[in-house]
């Protein structure tokens, strides 16, 4: 019933869009560079992106970076913990969706299956836009882009021209919530001259217990502290080259499981700290011949700890561990025009990861007891890749083809599956084309392959994780998918929207197998193994109304529906049917918006679903929630506003191990200088 539902839907969206004929473009012309590694108007792109702007995230000041992805159509935000924050896109997330920032991969060799934290590692005050591309990107970034790809573009210091007369700007800001939720601060400097530019921020921010809904109450322990700093220098070494210096850091302490102590009987469960840094340099250069239009090179550095320490009710043992990872990368891309129908990127990455893991327990006499990590101590994982992508247009169509070869190198060794040496492959390609009825109407269809080769999180995991005890394994295959997608996008006067059929056929996933009779310390045992296949499919359909005014209104929605063919049950952690409605004003400095996000019932449960104590055993209920903004701006000062969930719903988003924020409100003030 909800798949006719959202195909009659679908049909009302084009017919909608048909009768809006007008020979005028519509006004939205957004740009963006992710699904295609160049600039390009979004509906002229064979695929469905979304994106945040720093608008939207000044207006709407997200928590975190996940939070600022909620209500994006096809994006269902689950929430571990407070200071957690896994984006579902076409049903998959963990280490099955590509994260990157300013072009470098976020995900590393210990990136797990299934919800994580790390996109929370990104401070949410130094980005300026974030796409989300769904459905393709291995052929364009490699391993891991099953279900998409979210990168996260940061702040960019611009040089001096004659509109832009001062060379120091700065701002200051500051951001408190109700019932002591949120205390944030940030600082910030900019520079711009005619050769070099910069932009520094440091960020500090407070986070108390999180207050539920109307039945909930203080969610305790749940909240942390957060810093952060960033900086990016840009030279202008000539009129064909550039190089940019940046660095970004962030570090949390004392981030609680909460669900571990309201549900498992432990008395101390948390991350401390969370950290994350990475350093870059990238190298542009203007080219003077087709082949060589332009040319990227970036050299980067990433290192990132997790430390965890937990402590059970009865027990006089504490447990640390502490995992760390350096990642070095090297990209170079470069840009085509091989004929005016023709232009290509083609280009290598090169990541090498270097893991080291260790645990320790004591008891309350002192006695200290070492122990094997999460991890296989000393690990190392290479990940090189070769691709070539190539666009082509021709009259009213246009096309993309393209291919990467991805080579693995896997070092382990280890006490429990001995020396392992892997070198995994695997060769992809992506086929899509657009039909451009004209300049209002778009018609796309698109064939892409995709993979996730096994990491040092699937074959050497050693321990707890959530409700259950992972033990190590020794050879695995990449998981692979096929996406398939049929589409209409359209841009008249008056509106502008998509909608969208897909499916995605899955084989050799990685799946936790439950080894019968086992059980530690009270824990099913389980082990990792490529015995599955299945396929997700679904629709999505987004409009929005822009008529000549001050108002705009926006709806989405989404519905993802997912098999597991070798169990013949549900795919695990599926969303729930979503989506939002939204209506904005904007004039004379003055922003307003109203928000209802909206979730349904989540019922069809997988065995793993079932045995996750974060589900409830007949589904997660559905959830209405609503939400108000407002803001002003007058010369130098900024102000902001916001009052969440005012029916005080007591709400929960599927798989999450927290519960959603309760009626409450937040207000900011910028002064720029």
């Amino acid at each position: 019933m909800k798949r006719i539902i959202l195909i009659c839907v679908l049909k009302l969206f084009v017919a909608a869009a048909y009768s809006q004929e007008d020979s005028t473009v519509g006004q939205l012309k957004e740009v963006v560079i992710t699904a295609q590694r160049r600039w390009l108007e979004a509906i002229k792109i064979p695929y469905l992106v979304e994106t945040v702007i720093g608008r939207d995230i000044d207006d709407w000041q997200p928590r975190t970076t996940p939070e600022s992805l909620v209500g994006l159509n096809g994006v269902f935000l689950q929430k571990t913990n407070h200071g957690g924050g896994s984006p579902f896109v076409r049903g998959l997330t963990g280490n099955q969706l590509l994260l990157l920032v300013d072009g470098v991969r976020l995900n590393n060799s210990t990136f797990r299956y299934g919800p994580n934290q790390y996109l929370n590692t990104i401070d949410p005050y130094n980005i300026t836009r974030i796409e989300v591309v769904k459905g393709t990107g291995s052929v364009q970034y490699g391993s891991d882009a099953l279900g998409g790809v979210i990168q996260v573009f940061t702040r960019e210091p611009y040089f001096r021209t004659f509109q832009t007369l001062r060379k120091w700007h700065g701002s200051v800001l500051g951001k408190i919530m109700s019932s002591g939720m949120e205390q944030t601060g940030r600082a910030s400097m900019e520079y711009s001259a005619d050769k070099v530019a910069a932009v520094v921020g440091l960020t500090y921010r407070n986070f108390g217990d999180v207050i539920g809904g109307d039945t909930t109450g203080k969610q305790s322990p749940s909240g942390y502290d957060e810093f952060a700093w960033d900086a990016k220098i840009k030279f202008y070494l000539s009129d064909s080259s550039r190089l940019t210096v940046a660095h970004q850091f962030l570090k949390q302490s004392s981030v609680p499981l909460f669900h571990k102590v309201a549900l498992e009987n432990f008395r101390t469960n948390h991350t401390d700290p969370q950290l994350r840094s990475l350093q870059y340099v990238k190298l542009d250069l203007d080219g003077r011949t087709p082949i060589l239009k332009a040319l990227s090179v970036t050299a980067s550095f990433q290192h990132n700890i997790e430390a965890r320490k937990s402590n059970k009710i009865g027990s006089n043992t504490i447990k640390n561990e502490r995992d760390l990872v350096n990642v070095i990368g090297l990209s170079a891309d470069l840009s085509s025009d091989l004929k005016p129908w023709w232009t290509a990127n083609s280009g290598l990455e090169l990541y090498y990861d270097l893991v080291y893991s260790e645990r320790n327990e004591h008891n309350d006499d002192g006695l200290i007891k070492a122990m094997r990590g999460l991890y296989p101590d000393d690990s190392r994982y290479g990940n090189y890749s070769l691709y070539s992508l190539h666009h082509f247009s021709w009259k009213k169509f246009s096309a993309e083809v393209g291919g990467r070869l991805n080579m693995f190198r896997i070092n382990i060794t280890d006490t429990s599956i001995g020396n392992v040496f892997l070198t995994p492959s695997a060769v992809v390609g992506n086929f899509a084309i657009m039909y451009h009825h004209n300049e209002k109407h778009k018609f796309f269809s698109s064939l892409s392959k995709g993979y996730r080769a096994p990491n040092i999180d699937d074959m050497g995991t050693l321990g707890v994780i959530d409700f259950r005890y992972e033990l190590p394994t020794a050879s695995l295959r990449p998981e692979r998918s096929i996406n398939m997608e049929l589409g209409y996008k359209f841009n008249t006067t008056l509106l502008s929207g998509y909608a969208t059929l897909y499916r995605m056929n899955l084989r050799d996933l990685i799946t936790r197998v439950r080894v019968p009779g086992d059980s530690i310390n009270g824990y099913p045992v389980y082990q990792k193994e490529n015995t599955e296949k299945g396929h997700i499919e679904g629709s999505e359909a987004a409009i929005e109304i822009h008529p000549p005014g001050k108002f705009r209104f926006a709806g989405n929605i989404a519905y993802n529906y997912g098999e597991n063919s070798t169990r013949a049950e549900p795919m695990r952690r599926i969303p729930p049917i979503h989506g939002r409605l939204m209506a904005n004003y904007r004039s004379s400095g003055w922003y307003a918006a109203v928000e209802w996000l909206y979730a349904g019932k989540q019922d069809r449960l997988a065995q793993g679903d079932k045995d996750d104590n974060r589900i409830p055993a007949k589904g997660t209920p559905g959830w209405n929630v609503f939400n108000i903004y407002s803001g002003y701006k007058w010369r130098c000062i900024q102000m902001n506003g916001g009052m969440q969930n005012l029916i005080n719903k007591d709400y929960r988003t599927h798989g999450s191990g927290i519960n959603g924020v309760g009626r409450s409100f937040w207000m900011n003030i910028i002064f720029k200088l």
